[in-house]
């Protein structure tokens, strides 16, 4: 039998993904998660084959939950699910230990052959997110000016930016500006979108 951990915060999908393996003669569900923190605790709690993690959730999203459980538990593969994968997401997940990487629209027999294929050792990328990951653009950010817009992400003030990164607020906003002019954004805002969105942040 191959052990599974399932790990999202919106329950009827977990409970629904969970009824679909139990279908499966050669998988059983050990635990269940709401969040990050959760599946990581469950983790090393039920010693799963693999984990399948939702990408977003609160506390640790499904690729900082493949970075700890690859750290702490490397005998689980981790699959993440998505509801809107972007070529970025694919690239961070697979740098963060991921061993599989599904949209959540895949037909519901394709979660269970993923989970067979990572537990052999194997990978599973969704094809078309592969695809787009192969023509994302290289980031022309450098790493001072990623650093200072990961931190604006969510409205924090320059002074503060500042305080963390050590640097005078006039060189926190120059890198900031920078970031928005190279990204071709309208504002900070739409500079995190484009970051994230490309798998840069």
């Amino acid at each position: 039998m191959i052990r599974v951990l399932l790990a999202d915060d919106e329950d009827l999908i977990r409970v629904a993904v969970g009824a679909l393996l139990a279908l499966e003669p050669d998988i059983e569900v050990v635990g269940h998660a709401a969040d990050g923190p959760a599946a990581v605790t469950a983790a090393l709690a039920h010693r799963p084959d693999v984990a399948v993690v939702d990408l977003e959730m609160p506390g640790l999203d499904g690729i900082a939950v493949a970075a700890e459980l690859t750290r702490a538990r490397p005998d689980c593969a981790v699959v993440v699910l998505t509801g809107h994968g972007r070529p970025g997401h694919l690239r961070q997940a697979l740098t963060a230990g991921a061993r599989g990487f599904l949209p959540k629209g895949a037909p519901g027999s394709a979660l269970a052959d993923v989970i067979r294929r990572v537990h052999a050792g194997g990978r599973y990328v969704d094809p078309s997110l592969a695809a787009d990951a192969l023509t994302l653009p290289t980031c022309p950010l450098t790493p001072r000016e990623l650093e200072t817009l990961r931190l604006a992400e969510f409205g924090a003030p320059v002074a503060v930016i500042a305080r963390r990164v050590h640097l005078s607020t006039g060189t926190v906003r120059n890198h900031l500006s920078a970031a928005v002019q190279k990204l071709g954004a309208a504002d900070r805002a739409a500079a995190v979108r484009t970051a994230r969105d490309n798998g840069w942040l």
